[in-house]
C-alpha cells in the first residue's frame, strides 16, 4: 500500500484548505485535475471560499498522536500543510499545531507512504528571535527526522489579490490618506507571487520539483518602504505628500497593546510577532527552486503588474483602516450611554415620570437598559462575540427608537436630536458588522 501511495497523487489533503494560502493551492490543485479535500476549523468558513469543494473538519490542537493521523491518510496519497498561526491566543497554540501535530503527522505518513509539502516560512528555525518562527522550524526538523517524503517550501512576503496577515498590513500601511507611516522602513524583504506558490506545491505534487527544502522568494531584497510604496501605487492611491518614520520603540509599543487584544481574540497584523519577523528581515535563496525549475520567483514589480486591481481592493484597504476605529467608536458610545444613563438616572428617568410612569417602573427601566448598553459596549471588544454584538446594537436601537415614538415622542422633536442621531449610530453598527466578517 506504502509503494502504491509512493506512486500515486489523486487523492490530496489540504490543511488550512481555506486559508490565504491554502485556499489558492486547493483552487490550482483542482484546475490541474487532482481530487483535493480542504481541512479546517470552521466548515461555514470553507463554504463561502471554496463553495463545493469536499471539506474535513479539522483541529490540528487535537491531532497531536500518530494515531489521529493514521485514519485520516488511510484514504489520502498526499498532503499538504498550509496552517500557520502568528502568535499563541485562545483559538492558536503554536507548539501545538506547528510541531506537535506535524511530528505526528510525519510518523504517520513515513509508516504508510503518505507524501508531505510543507509550506514553511523563510527564516524558519529553532534559533530564531520569535516562537512563530522556533515553532515552524521544530515542525519542519520533525519532518526530515522521519524520512517521509517531504518538500519544505519557504515562501517569502506572500503577494495575492486578497489579504491577509502582512499582506493586510501592507494594505493598511499604503491606504492611509494623504500620508505615508512607516517603521522599519529599511527592513529587507523578499516577496513572491501567491499563484507562484500554488504552482511550487503543484510542481512537487507532480514530481516535477524533487522532494527537498525551497525558498520561494524573488531574487533581490527590497526595503519595507519600497514594498508599502509599490503597494501603494498598484492599488491605485495618489503618492503620499508626507512620510512619517515612526521609531522603532514606538511599533513596539503598538505592537505590545496589539498583543494584549489578542487576549481577547484579535488578531492584529501589528502583533509583535509580526514587527519582530519584518525586523530580521523577510529573507531567503531563491537559487535551489531557480537551479532545479529552471526560473525563479517574479520580482514585486512584476507580480504587482500581473495582479489585477479595482474598486474592491481599495475600499477593503481603506476599510480595514476604518475597522478598529469603528468598533473602538461603538463601544465608547455604548460604554458611555450606560454609564451616563445610571450616573444620570434620576434625570433619564424624568422623561418616563413626566408622561404618567411610576417614578420606581421608570428608575428600573432606566437601570436595565443601561446594563444592556454597557454589556453591548464591552461585548464588541470580544472578537468572538464582536459581530454578533454589532446586530444586537442595531435591534437595541430599534427598540430605542419604537419605545421612543410610543412613549416620549417629544424626544424627536428635542433641539439637540438624541433620538435622530440613533439612526447614524445603528447604520455604523450594521456597517462593522460586515466590516467583522472573516475572510
Amino acid at each position: 500500500m506504502a509503494e502504491e501511495k509512493r506512486q500515486s497523487v489523486a487523492r490530496v489533503l489540504v490543511l488550512g484548505g481555506y486559508g490565504f494560502i491554502g485556499a489558492e493551492v486547493v483552487r490550482v490543485l483542482r484546475a490541474k485535475g487532482l481530487a483535493v479535500t480542504a481541512a479546517g476549523r470552521d466548515r461555514a468558513t470553507a463554504a463561502r471560499v471554496l463553495p463545493g469543494v469536499p471539506f474535513l473538519p479539522m483541529d490540528l490542537r487535537q491531532m497531536q498522536a500518530v494515531g489521529d493521523w493514521t485514519r485520516v491518510l488511510a484514504e489520502i496519497d498526499l498532503v499538504v500543510n498550509c496552517v500557520g498561526a502568528l502568535q499563541d491566543n485562545s483559538r492558536d497554540d503554536l507548539a501545538a499545531v506547528h510541531h506537535d501535530a506535524i511530528a505526528a503527522l510525519a510518523q504517520a505518513a513515513a509508516q504508510d507512504g503518505t507524501r508531505v509539502v510543507q509550506v514553511s516560512a523563510v527564516g524558519a528555525l529553532k534559533t530564531a528571535t520569535t516562537e512563530f518562527m522556533r515553532s515552524k522550524g521544530r515542525g519542519d526538523d520533525a519532518l526530515r527526522a522521519t524520512g517521509a517524503t517531504v518538500w519544505i517550501l519557504r515562501p517569502g512576503l506572500v503577494i495575492g489579490q486578497g489579504a491577509y496577515g502582512g499582506t493586510a498590513l501592507l494594505r493598511m500601511l499604503a491606504a492611509v490618506p494623504g500620508v505615508q507611516v512607516l517603521t522599519l522602513a529599511t527592513a529587507t524583504v523578499q516577496s513572491v507571487a501567491l499563484h507562484q506558490v500554488a504552482l511550487a506545491v503543484f510542481a512537487a505534487v507532480n514530481g516535477q520539483l524533487p522532494p527537498g527544502e525551497y525558498d520561494l522568494v524573488e531574487d533581490e531584497a527590497q526595503s519595507l518602504s519600497r514594498v508599502v510604496h509599490e503597494t501603494r501605487k498598484w492599488l491605485g492611491f495618489t503618492p503620499a505628500k508626507v512620510v512619517l518614520n515612526a521609531p522603532v520603540w514606538m511599533a513596539r509599543l503598538i505592537g505590545r497593546a496589539a498583543d494584549q487584544l489578542g487576549r481577547l481574540g484579535w488578531r492584529s497584523p501589528l502583533r509583535s510577532t509580526a514587527l519582530k519577523v519584518l525586523e530580521a528581515g523577510i529573507c531567503g535563496d531563491p537559487v535551489p527552486y531557480r537551479r532545479v525549475m529552471g526560473h525563479g520567483m517574479a520580482p514585486l514589480q512584476r507580480i504587482y503588474a500581473g495582479l489585477p486591481v479595482g474598486g474592491e481592493h481599495r475600499l477593503s484597504a481603506r476599510m480595514a483602516l476604518m475597522m478598529p476605529l469603528s468598533v473602538a467608536i461603538l463601544s465608547l458610545l455604548w460604554l458611555a450611554s450606560g454609564v451616563i444613563g445610571l450616573w444620570k438616572i434620576g434625570d433619564a428617568a424624568g422623561h418616563l415620570t413626566a408622561v404618567g410612569w411610576s417614578h420606581w417602573a421608570a428608575v428600573g427601566l432606566v437601570a436595565v437598559w443601561s446594563i444592556v448598553d454597557i454589556t453591548l459596549g464591552a461585548a464588541i471588544l470580544c472578537r468572538p462575540w464582536a459581530a454578533r454584538a454589532c446586530l444586537a446594537m442595531v435591534a437595541v436601537s430599534l427598540i430605542y427608537m419604537a419605545a421612543s415614538a410610543v412613549f416620549t415622542p417629544g424626544l424627536w422633536g428635542d433641539p439637540l436630536g438624541p433620538m435622530v442621531k440613533v439612526l447614524p449610530a445603528t447604520i455604523l453598527s450594521l456597517i462593522t458588522h460586515q466590516l467583522l466578517q472573516s475572510r
